[in-house]
């Protein structure tokens, strides 16, 4: 159990690698490529494809018809308006500030915890959401006078830190029933199909030039599906299987670390532009501020509380 629990610890940092990664790479693919509504298409209906031929290997599970709504809730917020919100909030503002917000989720997930699941919170926890929030709505303020960033690009990157926060919470129980690869397959079909109800999706379809994406767009466009969809995704479900919602969010904070590295690493290498321009003093004094925030709010009386057996 022990060696378990590490390998969902391992899972989970993976997850935030991979996604610090992506923050850098689709940067590079909109607008020029693809649009944020198109790009969400392929990324999704690629993903589920790969779910469901992985699926088809394995033993079936029956679905229960009580548990459909919460599948398909889960499609809507962990699929359909979290990636349409991350991918045009990234789209308007930069991958820094992308990554900064999303180490929100923690301390959304505690608030969501409070309302959906009445757990309590503590002193700790309003004053790490009192700094968390501070830091975030300062980041935003201060977008609308940075080349690159966007003040309502960032709002979209909160709301979907948000929509994934909720995601978090309302897909716990499910994996208390259903394999991972069960739940994820479904969730992803049913965001799929809200991703393609949602009209400028189709009309965005029509009027792209695939012909004209070169070999190292294609390669950033295959690694975001394969590797920041498929394998996240699958990732994530493994670490909720043994760890709780909020230390499965917790590891949200590597990601601005990890998106200056690879903003640095990737421009180093010439495989991305240059975004370091964007990395100020001032935005890694907000980012402190969300980690005391989100430290604060995932103390815990006992480490073993936060093991799920």
């Amino acid at each position: 159990m022990k060696f378990t629990f590490w390998k969902a610890h391992l899972a989970l940092f993976m997850v935030n690698a991979l996604y610090g990664a992506s923050h850098i790479l689709a940067k590079g693919i909109m607008p020029d490529y693809l649009t944020p509504n198109v790009f969400i298409l392929m990324r999704v209906l690629g993903a589920t494809l790969l779910f469901w031929i992985v699926r088809s290997f394995l033993p079936k599970e029956k679905i229960a018809k009580k548990d459909y709504p919460l599948l398909i809730a889960s499609g809507l917020f962990g699929v359909a308006i979290n990636q349409l919100f991350f991918f045009h909030g990234l789209n308007l503002s930069s991958s820094i500030n992308s990554g900064i917000i999303m180490t929100m989720n923690p301390i959304l997930v505690v608030i969501l915890a409070y309302f959906l699941l009445k757990e309590k919170i503590t002193s700790l926890k309003i004053a790490g959401i009192i700094f968390g929030t501070t830091g975030a709505v300062l980041l935003t303020l201060t977008s609308s006078k940075i080349t690159g960033d966007s003040a309502l690009g960032d709002v979209f990157l909160l709301i979907n830190a948000l929509s994934y926060a909720v995601y978090l919470v309302i897909v716990k129980p499910l994996m208390k029933t259903y394999s991972p690869l069960t739940v994820i397959t479904y969730v992803f079909t049913f965001g799929l199909g809200f991703i393609l109800l949602f009209p400028p999706t189709v009309t965005d379809l029509f009027v792209t030039n695939f012909s004209q994406i070169p070999m190292d767009a294609w390669i950033k466009i295959a690694f975001v599906i394969v590797g920041v969809t498929f394998l996240t995704y699958l990732l994530t479900m493994y670490g909720l299987k043994y760890l709780s919602p909020s230390i499965s969010s917790s590891y949200i904070y590597f990601q601005p670390v990890l998106v200056i590295f690879f903003a640095i690493y990737f421009s180093y290498l010439g495989i991305a532009a240059d975004y370091t321009g964007t990395i100020t003093l001032e935005k890694m004094g907000y980012m402190l501020l969300i980690f005391i925030g989100v430290g604060l709010t995932s103390l815990r009386k006992s480490k073993k509380s936060e093991q799920i057996s």
